[in-house]
């Protein structure tokens, strides 16, 4: 299991709804290339994003589901990227002096990516997670603030 903590110099508002807009996950998760298709409904629990990971011409066409879901402060989602396998993934913000606290959580769950040591695998997707988390900062920090209305 791997577990990364960035704070984000923004409210949880705002970087929920970096997260609530599936057509912007290509631009903070690190490996996923291209968004095909987001359901009605994301992130409510059951829907799902339609992703590709890799890079031209090794493109591999999956998707991600929303397993939990709490608006604003927990999204949990199950990230599946075969041949590799799947892996579950939870997101949970809190409100901190400064901004907001992310703390994101995954491990394998499937797949023969499994079959690589934690040892070996933590450290490598911790890696990919810091700089998910950096993505997913630049994208709420300079994201506009809602109209009033």
């Amino acid at each position: 299991m791997s577990r990364n903590v960035r704070v984000i110099k923004t409210t949880p508002d705002r970087v929920w709804a970096v997260l609530a807009d599936g057509w912007l996950y290509p631009l903070w998760v690190v490996g996923a290339t291209r968004m095909r298709e987001v359901d009605d409904g994301w992130p409510s629990v059951g829907s799902r994003i339609h992703h590709s990971v890799g890079v031209w011409p090794m493109v591999l066409d999956d998707d991600t589901e929303v397993l939990e879901c709490e608006p604003e402060r927990r999204l949990k989602l199950r990230a599946r990227g075969w041949p590799p396998g799947e892996a579950d993934v939870e997101l949970r913000l809190t409100a901190v002096s400064g901004g907001t606290e992310v703390e994101m959580v995954e491990d394998i769950t499937a797949g023969p990516a499994r079959l690589v040591p934690k040892p070996v695998r933590a450290p490598l997707i911790t890696w990919r997670n810091t700089e998910s988390l950096r993505r997913l900062a630049f994208l709420a920090e300079r994201r506009a603030a809602p109209a009033e209305a």
